[in-house]
């Protein structure tokens, strides 16, 4: 129908609604949204970004209370003869066979013998029995398990019998010699006594049967002939020593004039205080002894015999704080840096641009060789390295937030701030700088496994050098490492899967932050 515009409209064309009747089943609302919570909302959404916080959180929470947990002994307790062992536990060994710290291998008879005689030499005297058989119901035999792989034709075209064994690393150390204190000697015993743990052993005769003296696990009467051993007896026959679980070997302790064992002698000094005595001591027992536990290690030890979790703990809080310091610090140096080229440009943005072109151009590993060799000594390496990355570091932030106050300065909120007479440095951090926040934080988290990153290839090179007897960085372990890696795999394999994990889950993160503080996703909660 036409009317027109003249006419006046009919009331009889409308119908006025009834407000008791529900228009729409749905209710429209706006809920305002923060900025932070808004990018919260956003990152919730990318799961593998959640999955990699959550992992760096597990990480920092390893590093701060593994030291906690393990009360037997701090990241300092370093025990050589231990050195380069798998993780053992021997309440998880005992009970549901795990953490043994056993290595698979394949041996010859001969070497089969030699582990052998560790675990039967350790065998309490009191069973009177000196067969395999007996010494594997001790817990002092090396040999886990042992099975026959077959005959294998050596270099010299003989048939030599082979095993796969798996092996007790630590107790595969079996016997010592130690030299003591003459006043040392009654604490062992009275040890002994009072715990019903055999620590001295006999020590060996040097005789023709002997063919090592030095060596205090060749307790028993045999020599060697082309590498093979062979028992000797009185008449100087040999015969051949064959592995198999009923096997008895001969000892061939050393006796005294009444025919009884030698469990010590002396060795030189003229007082209590000043004698020494050669003791043989059975290490294993001997640890149990000197620090009153038993050797567990959740992660095994590393090339010297430091406790490999607590030294990964240290290397992880190490990195993290040098990274976390380097982000802070050249956070604060670049937003400064580039909010002033930003904001004023002109003369002064190009002459601090010219700055941060000279600067960038300088290699970060001969400024932190450099910082090595001639300020360590002053400052320390840690120092030294904050100062290598501080030099040149902070200039990634300075050019994005020098390109993020271009792009707002001249918006109309500033411009209004700077006509109602707001001054440079309230327009600067008050209305600008909150908006390059976004970007800034984004950069700092992916500049952290950079930093981490660059710690560990400096300390794997040599180029520093953060190990100690209190600590240690991760790059410091695999350095470390690398000489051993073929004989403890275990000693390179966790220090590459924590640096793995800290690279791969700060990017993670970092890109989730990225697409977080996203300004063009923002929107509302659904």
């Amino acid at each position: 129908m036409n009317h027109n515009m003249n006419t006046p409209i009919s009331k009889d064309l409308f119908t006025f609604a009834n407000t008791s009747e529900k228009i729409h089943d749905r209710k429209f609302e706006d809920k305002p949204i923060g900025y932070f919570k808004d990018a919260w909302i956003r990152f919730r959404k990318s799961r593998a970004s959640v999955v990699a916080a959550i992992i760096i959180v597990l990480i920092v929470l390893y590093s701060v209370f593994c030291p906690l947990l393990i009360t037997t002994h701090d990241n300092s307790f370093m025990v050589p003869n231990y050195a380069k062992k798998p993780a053992r536990v021997a309440w998880l060994r005992d009970s549901i066979g795990i953490m043994d710290g056993g290595m698979n291998d394949t041996k010859n008879e001969s070497e089969i013998l030699r582990l052998a005689a560790i675990g039967i030499g350790a065998t309490p005297t009191d069973l009177n029995d000196t067969s395999y058989a007996t010494s594997l119901k001790t817990n002092y035999q090396p040999l886990i398990s042992v099975k026959y792989a077959g005959v294998e034709i050596n270099a010299k075209k003989q048939e030599v019998n082979k095993y796969d064994i798996r092996v007790d690393k630590y107790l595969e150390v079996g016997f010592i010699y130690e030299q003591i204190p003459q006043s040392e000697l009654p604490n062992i015993l009275a040890w002994q006594e009072e715990t019903g743990i055999q620590v001295l052993y006999p020590l060996i005769e040097n005789n023709e049967w002997n063919s090592d003296a030095t060596n205090p696990n060749a307790w028993y009467k045999h020599a060697r002939t082309l590498g093979n051993p062979v028992r000797v007896d009185a008449s100087g026959k040999s015969h051949a020593i064959a592995f198999s679980e009923d096997m008895v070997l001969e000892d061939n302790y050393k006796r005294n004039a009444d025919g009884d064992l030698v469990f010590y002698e002396y060795t030189g000094g003229g007082s209590l205080e000043t004698a020494e005595y050669k003791i043989r001591v059975l290490y294993y027992n001997y640890y149990r002894y000197l620090y009153g536990f038993e050797p567990n290690y959740i992660m095994g030890t590393e090339a010297q015999g430091y406790d490999m979790a607590l030294r990964i703990a240290d290397g992880i809080q190490l990195s993290m704080l040098i990274a976390v310091a380097v982000c802070v610090i050249n956070f604060i140096l670049g937003a400064m840096y580039g909010a002033v080229e930003g904001y004023y440009g002109g003369t002064i943005d190009l002459i601090l641009e010219r700055v941060s072109d000279i600067l960038s151009g300088v290699p970060f590993i001969v400024v932190a060789t450099l910082f090595q060799l001639h300020l360590a000594k002053k400052v320390g390496p840690i120092v030294c390295l904050l100062f290598a990355y501080i030099l040149t570091g902070w200039i990634g932030t300075a050019y994005r937030v020098r390109t993020q106050f271009y792009r707002f300065k001249n918006q109309e909120y500033v411009m209004a701030a700077r006509t109602l007479g707001a001054s440079d440095r309230r327009i600067i951090w008050k209305h600008i700088f909150p908006n390059t926040l976004g970007t800034i934080i984004t950069s700092s988290a992916l500049a952290i496994p950079g930093a981490i990153m660059s710690e560990s290839m400096l300390s794997y090179l040599g180029i520093i050098k953060l190990g100690g007897t209190t600590g240690s960085s991760l790059g410091t372990l695999l350095s470390d490492a690398q000489k051993v890696w073929t004989t403890a795999p275990h000693v390179l394999l966790y220090p590459a899967i924590f640096i793995s994990l800290l690279m791969i889950c700060f990017n993670l993160f970092g890109n989730g932050l990225r697409d977080a503080f996203n300004p063009s996703l923002r929107g509302v909660e659904e």
